[in-house]
């Protein structure tokens, strides 16, 4: 049985260097950067199972790429991608997840996750056939490009002209 909630929310303070979850809890970033492509987000967690956190968020291809550095180390290679819309404003970013998610590591596969999800949502209308379809458009364009660069979604980013780096 799968859980059904709306599309998970979060927004991204650029001056107030906060970042807001999707249950709502304010927390503290250590960095944002604003690139003409994106959004990258620094801050520490206090999540029982990673301490550090660290997101770009892609509008133009509808990704958020993370790495989580896990308290156990387990992070080496491993990108999370959150397959959404993903908005700038003046001073706020607004994310919203689209179900579908990615795992990649670096060099050797990518992994698609939560489709049962994203059909749950569709079927319980919280979430458009419209958007739905644009969502696995996105995650196979994904799985795509990553593939055709090695398994390396920074090579594949930058060959969109979308270089982005960790700290």
């Amino acid at each position: 049985m799968v859980d059904v909630h709306k599309p998970k929310v979060e927004y991204f303070d650029v001056p107030g260097r906060t970042n807001t979850d999707p249950k709502g809890f304010v927390r503290l970033v250590d960095s944002y950067r604003v690139e003409p492509w994106g959004l990258y987000m620094a801050r520490p967690s206090d999540h029982q199972r990673f301490h550090y956190l660290e997101s770009w968020l892609l509008p133009s291809v509808g990704l958020r790429a993370s790495i989580f550095h896990m308290r156990e180390d387990m992070t080496v290679g491993r990108i999370y991608i959150d397959i959404g819309e993903f908005t700038s404003g003046p001073d706020v970013w607004t994310s919203v997840d689209h179900y579908l998610d990615l795992v990649v590591l670096t060099g050797e596969s990518t992994e698609l996750l939560d489709v049962d999800e994203l059909i749950a949502a569709n079927s319980a209308g919280l979430l458009s056939a419209a958007t739905a379809e644009d969502a696995v458009a996105k995650a196979v364009a994904a799985v795509d490009g990553i593939a055709a660069h090695g398994y390396s979604c920074e090579a594949w980013l930058e060959s969109l002209d979308m270089p982005i780096t960790w700290r």
